[in-house]
């Protein structure tokens, strides 16, 4: 897809499913709407490694979980599971945040 060539595996069926009857105009505005709030996997990845060596639960803050975040944090990320866990289910999580970004993006647009 040569829309989002950045994307891949599941965010990129998900979007490509979006988009895939949108007039140009609109598409123009997803594509950068979306470029400008989506977070890259690796990004959530470093993220969760900090948190092993540093301050634990700071993706989960990034990611917008909030009460997630202070749980990891005073808890050292669930004595290190939930770290652990993040770390190997690190593109789920990416995807789960970015495909809610879309759809806002989308309520938006509408």
């Amino acid at each position: 897809m040569n829309h989002f060539p950045e994307l891949e595996g599941d965010e990129l069926h998900y979007i490509s499913n979006i988009i895939n009857d949108m007039p140009e105009e609109e598409l123009e505005l997803f594509k950068s709407a979306y470029r400008s709030r989506r977070k890259d996997p690796v990004l959530f990845l470093i993220l969760t490694l900090i948190g092993i060596v540093g301050i634990a639960g700071i993706h989960r803050f990034v990611a917008g979980h909030i009460g997630m975040g202070i749980l990891y944090l005073f808890t050292v990320g669930l004595c290190y599971v939930g770290t652990i866990v993040d770390i190997i289910n690190y593109k789920n999580f990416s995807f789960e945040y970015n495909r809610k970004q879309a759809i806002e993006i989308l309520a938006e647009m509408r």
